[in-house]
């Protein structure tokens, strides 16, 4: 082929990815082939990481792992597979034969490093398998032995798969509900409200999903900066395997009350979360924060919240300077208790935050004072409930808006709250109540959620439900919105619970055309 004709090529291309569609001519006249724009056809695979749930000896895990139906029909009755697609996970959009489908996560190894305390344990009492998209599977695993786990989901099982990570713990240091959508593998973590203090374990879980070793550095930033730190660069995560890390034996500092700690791999992929503990307050998980953004909005504050601390942090070279904002019921306000807040570059920022929701489920919005100076922040919230003794703790971080679909498994007939949060426009969703994992039938019901206000649904139970269900958002008209799942389960007059943010689950990926006839370009 000619030099001339690839420029021609080349130039149609990058129009085609402006435009979505270009077209183009041979130096002799000749009208050469249409340049289309991506496809969007289901995903092929998606793969995720669970770390080790507990080591508490009286620890009780259940995971629930789930794939949404996609299209509002099923896949194995001739349903389209997912938005729209054909049910092919091949690149040409015509309806091929399917690949088989699977998806199930199987035990990783344990390794320890830099004050991790794990011990390699026996699987599940059954395999973590989804058979069919649209009902729920559960599996246990008790006790301190619970080991890590990693797998994938191919086929029609796929798009949107989901694994919740469940964990009760009912006495000891540990104590609390510790809920976890467990996350896809990646090589960049944002964790806002972390911590080094006296009172709290915090432990960053590094689980590699692969066959191949992984290499971590692990970063962390306390409200004078950086922390000089030790055993935190070139971390290895054999492949297949977890590493848990202690955050306090990293640096020899003064305990830091909140830190930000940025996880990011030199080398291959690991799925990250940190368990924390609090000695006095309970314990949970605090999953990734979004991606730095101007923007960032925390979804799902329970309306019994008796303390509420923001923790942000500025990665880039800029300062910034945040309006604070609590999107009620009723609209969006100033909270009396902090309008502002100044996060310097490179250092942590946190702000208490007493008598936020007032006895209504809220959100908060962190925006730039100035829009005009707009500055990428990362952000999580650690919510407290009860007062005394019986306390327990969460974390929100802040979350992405659903573009597409999102979805959150292991929810119960009781003590689950949906918030929906829209901040830009009026907004329209989809939430479908699925299938119990023991029965029921799925329940859909569409909601509208006025702009500037949070919506609250605790009434969306499948019908002759057994067993838990998962909730499915997918935004229908309107603008941006955000959605946390609270799930509550009281113990012994301790107001358990934990709050998963809904992050779109990139069931779909864009595909290039690749049927092509370039024979007039000989």
């Amino acid at each position: 082929m000619k030099r001339t004709t690839l420029s021609l090529i080349a130039g149609a291309t990058a129009l085609a990815a402006v435009t979505g569609f270009a077209s183009l001519t041979t130096p002799d006249g000749a009208a050469a082939p249409q340049v289309k724009a991506p496809t969007r056809l289901p995903v092929a695979r998606a793969g995720l990481a669970c770390p080790v749930p507990s080591t508490s000896e009286v620890a009780e895990t259940l995971y629930t792992s789930y794939t949404p139906l996609s299209g509002g029909t099923d896949p194995a009755k001739g349903g389209t597979g997912a938005t729209g697609g054909t049910g092919s996970t091949g690149g040409s959009g015509t309806a091929d034969k399917p690949a088989a489908a699977t998806a199930q996560l199987r035990p990783a190894a344990s390794t320890t490093t830099s004050g991790g305390a794990t011990k390699g344990g026996k699987a599940a009492k059954a395999p973590v398998t989804v058979t069919a998209p649209g009902k729920p599977v559960t599996a246990e695993a008790n006790g301190p032995a619970a080991p890590a786990l990693t797998g994938a989901a191919t086929g029609t099982l796929a798009p949107g798969w989901t694994v919740q990570q469940t964990t009760v713990v009912p006495a000891g240091g540990a104590r609390g509900l510790l809920g976890l959508s467990c996350g896809a593998p990646d090589t960049d973590f944002w964790f806002p409200a972390a911590s080094t203090a006296k009172e709290r374990q915090d432990y960053v879980h590094l689980t590699n999903p692969d066959d191949t070793a992984a290499v971590a550095d692990i970063e962390l930033y306390g409200p004078e900066g950086v922390l000089k730190s030790q055993f935190t660069e070139g971390i290895p995560v054999p492949a297949r395997s977890t590493v848990p890390v202690l955050l306090s034996t990293l640096t020899g500092e003064a305990p830091q009350q909140s830190v930000t700690v940025h996880v990011t791999t030199r080398s291959g992929r690991v799925g990250a979360a940190i368990g924390s503990a609090d000695e006095k307050l309970g314990s949970d998980w605090l999953a990734a924060s979004a991606d730095p953004a101007s923007t960032a909005v925390l979804p799902g504050i329970p309306a019994d919240a008796t303390s509420v601390r923001l923790v942000a942090f500025v990665p880039g070279e800029d300062d910034a300077d945040l309006k604070i904002q609590l999107v009620t019921q009723n609209g969006t306000i100033v909270p009396a208790s902090a309008r502002s807040l100044h996060v310097k570059s490179g250092m942590t920022a946190a702000i208490e935050l007493p008598d936020l929701t007032r006895g209504e489920v809220g959100s908060l919005m962190l925006s730039p004072s100035d829009p005009k100076k707009p500055t990428p922040v990362v952000a999580a919230l650690r919510v407290v409930r009860g007062k005394g003794d019986d306390t327990e703790v969460a974390f929100v971080p802040a979350t992405g808006a659903i573009s597409a679909r999102a979805t959150i498994a292991d929810n119960r007939a009781k003590g689950t709250t949906l918030a929906l949060t829209a901040v830009g426009a009026e907004a329209q969703v989809k939430v479908t109540a699925s299938a119990g994992s023991g029965g029921g039938t799925p329940v859909t019901k569409t909601v509208t959620v006025k702009a500037g206000t949070t919506t609250a649904l605790t009434d969306l139970v499948p019908g002759g439900l057994k067993g838990s269900y998962a909730l499915t958002v997918e935004p229908v008209s309107g603008g941006k919105v955000y959605a946390a799942r609270t799930l509550a389960v009281p113990l012994d007059g301790t107001p358990m619970f934990t709050v998963q943010t809904f992050v779109d689950d990139r069931g779909t990926v864009e595909v290039p055309s690749a049927r092509q006839d370039l024979g007039v370009l000989d």
